[in-house]
Formats: C-alpha cells, structure tokens, sequence
C-alpha cells in the first residue's frame, strides 16, 4: 500500500517549514501533500520551498475541505492510505507508524490525546463538550473513544474513497460528522494514544473567548451526522476485518 500525508494550512508560514523538515525527518519515505486553505500569508511559497507538493484552495474553505481535496488528490494519483497531519507542529510524526499499524484492522484511526499518554490538558466548556462527544461517538462507532475531535487520523483504502468523496466540510464536521459518516459507511473507527506538543508558530484555531460556544457547536455538527443520509458505500473498498 501507499500513503499520502495531508497536511491542511492556512496561514501557518510561521510553522509550516519547520513541520514539514520534521515530518522529512519522521518519516523520509512518505509522500506528503501540503494543502494551503487560501492562505492569505507565504504559507503556499514557503511550503513549497520546503519540498513538499502543494496544491492550493481559491480562497479559505476550512479544514474539511482542505482535507477533502487532499483525499481526492490521493484517490486519483493512486495512493490507498492517507494520514492528517497539522500544520502547526502538534502533531508528532513519530507517531504515524503507530497509527499505520491499526490499519491492519480499521478503517479509520484516530490519535488520541486523552487515552493515557503524554500531559496535554484541554479545560473548560471545550473539554466539557469532548467529554461528552467522545460518549455519544462511541455508542455509535461501537469502539471506546476519549478524543473525537483528533484531528490526527489514519484512513485505510475505504475511508479514503468514502472520504474523497463524502467528506463534510463544516465547522467541526471534519472529525465529528466524519466520524458519524464513516460509522454508517461500515468503517471501523479505533483510537490509538498519542502525545501531542505545542504549536510551533502561528495563531491556534481555538482562541479562550470562543470556548462557550464550542459546545453548541459541536452539538450541531453531531447532529447533522445523525439525521445526514447514509452514504452510498456499494462502491468502496472492502473494510479492515
């Protein structure tokens, strides 16, 4: 099998060399595949200057579809794996191997901030709503997860074709719906314990102020995933056993 990195940006030149140099480092086989989400910055030009293949969005779409036009990148050039990578450092490459691993008997992987390794701490409204997502979302996968809303995931040959081709580009729905939508496709979702660091540069995604409503918000994108017909899955691969 082959695997593409993805790795969503937007405007993350201040950390996007030093992540892609540490990925090189991590995991010099691998193909990665910067998408810039219409960066307003030198995000594309110092990326590409990095060595990685970028391909970039007309203007800021969000995570979801950024990430659903790397899926399809991969989809059509062949690749039958693909791995989310952040832009910003706090994901480790070390780990991917980790999470490849699984791939052996899940679809999708997810890399877990909160299931017993490494000291990240999330507090607040925001933790409140990733306790009790993690709740509902392993009712529905069938599978104990403690971090759905990782945006540090694996996807084996069915999630990536369900994904290039159905994947929610709404706030939150690239890890919340996704995972509803991968569920009712018949991918098996496990997690695997991963550390996470701090960002490298740039501006996080989640400023304090906005942490009360992130609540609601994620209640809206589960609840979209629920009532969201289920995917057509005749075409897709066969899943992990």
């Amino acid at each position: 099998m082959t695997t593409l990195l993805i790795m969503p940006a937007f405007n993350e030149e201040q950390s996007v060399a030093v992540t892609i140099a540490d990925v090189r480092r991590a995991l010099p086989a691998f193909d990665l595949l910067v998408v810039d989400d219409g960066s307003t910055d030198a995000t594309r030009h110092v990326a590409s200057a990095a060595g990685a293949t970028v391909i970039s969005l007309p203007f800021n779409l969000g995570v979801g579809a950024a990430m659903r036009a790397g899926f399809r990148f991969a989809r059509d050039r062949g690749y039958t794996q693909a791995v989310q990578i952040d832009a910003d450092g706090q994901h480790d490459p070390s780990e991917v191997p980790r999470l490849l691993e699984q791939l052996e008997h899940a679809d999708l992987v997810i890399g877990a901030r909160f299931a017993g390794r490494g000291d990240y701490v999330v507090r607040g409204p925001r933790r409140w709503a990733m306790v009790v997502l993690s709740i509902v979302l392993s009712r529905i996968t069938g599978q104990k997860l403690t971090d759905s809303t990782s945006g540090f995931k694996a996807m084996g040959p069915r999630a990536l074709d369900l994904f290039a081709r159905d994947y929610p580009a709404e706030y939150l729905g690239d890890t919340i719906e996704a995972l509803v939508i991968a569920s009712k496709a018949g991918c098996r979702v496990v997690q695997v314990p991963v550390v996470m660091r701090e960002r490298s540069g740039g501006t996080p995604s989640h400023q304090p102020l906005r942490s009360a409503v992130y609540l609601g918000r994620a209640s809206i994108a589960l609840l979209i995933g629920l009532i969201r017909q289920a995917p057509d899955s005749s075409h897709l691969p066969k899943g992990a056993s």
